[in-house]
């Protein structure tokens, strides 16, 4: 099937955020036209960030601020992701959360008892981070503490480079107390199912929009949705090979409109 019949067939399109949409503050070309398209030709958009670092409601107030109009429903992390997980899997569980103050609001908001002696530690893309978090983190996984993390991304694209991400923290508490995470966010098939419960929509009429190889793409090709690469973040062309090919590849976002 090619490009156009493809993406004719979508009915949702899961929009990554930085780096596919904008960059820091940034709106990138033919982003807005794309969401304005895809809303007027009876599609749905919603808007999936890794990047836990900040309360969904940020995000909703950031993309209405750029023109998209976005509600909360429209608007996932990998956050609410692990929030989810920890209600319906691990419910009553205290949690060490090494994560901003605005996911620590998140998590309180949905029941998340958060302390310094706890059942599970999770990590995230803290900004604030501090040694004294590593430290803790790091002493409760050692006595037996689960550990799972919001998300795997090693670097944030930002307007003036890359920045850590959640991903180089958890390298960093792994090489200490040899403890690998479970990982949430893309590309995991807990994001993709909670997308489809969201949203009503089969994996074969979703497509995952992004910059990222490892996330983005690898969230739809692993789990049956239409992976389109967008080279205006993380990606290179030349970074793209046999093993990790997206269905299409476009030079930006704008791109996709002259296929519906």
């Amino acid at each position: 099937m090619d490009k156009t019949k493809r993406i004719k067939n979508i009915k949702l399109f899961v929009l990554d955020m930085d780096g596919t949409i904008y960059l820091g503050e940034n709106v990138l070309p033919g982003a807005l036209e794309f969401v304005r398209e895809a809303r007027a030709s009876g599609r749905r958009v919603v808007f999936f960030t890794n990047n836990a670092s900040r309360n969904p409601q940020n995000y909703v107030d950031k993309l209405d601020r750029m023109g998209f109009g976005a509600s909360r429903s429209d608007v996932v992390t990998a956050g609410d992701v692990t929030i989810e997980f920890l209600k319906r899997h691990r419910p009553g569980k205290k949690v060490y959360l090494v994560g901003t103050k605005a996911l620590e609001r998140s998590f309180i908001e949905n029941g998340i008892e958060l302390c310094e002696k706890a059942d599970i530690v999770v990590t995230s893309f803290d900004t604030e981070l501090t040694y004294e978090k590593l430290v803790i983190a790091c002493d409760l996984i050692r006595g037996g503490a689960e550990y799972l993390c919001t998300h795997p991304d090693f670097n944030c694209p930002t307007e003036t480079g890359f920045i850590p991400d959640s991903g180089s923290i958890a390298a960093l508490v792994t090489a200490s107390t040899g403890v690998k995470p479970k990982y949430f966010g893309k590309p995991y098939r807990e994001t993709a199912d909670m997308i489809s419960e969201l949203f009503g929509t089969p994996f074969k009429e979703t497509a995952v929009v992004g910059d990222r190889l490892y996330t983005d793409i690898a969230l739809g090709k692993n789990n049956g949705l239409l992976s389109i690469l967008v080279l205006t973040g993380e990606t290179h062309a030349e970074d793209v090979n046999e093993s990790n090919a997206p269905d299409i590849i476009l030079d930006g976002i704008g791109d996709i409109t002259k296929y519906f």
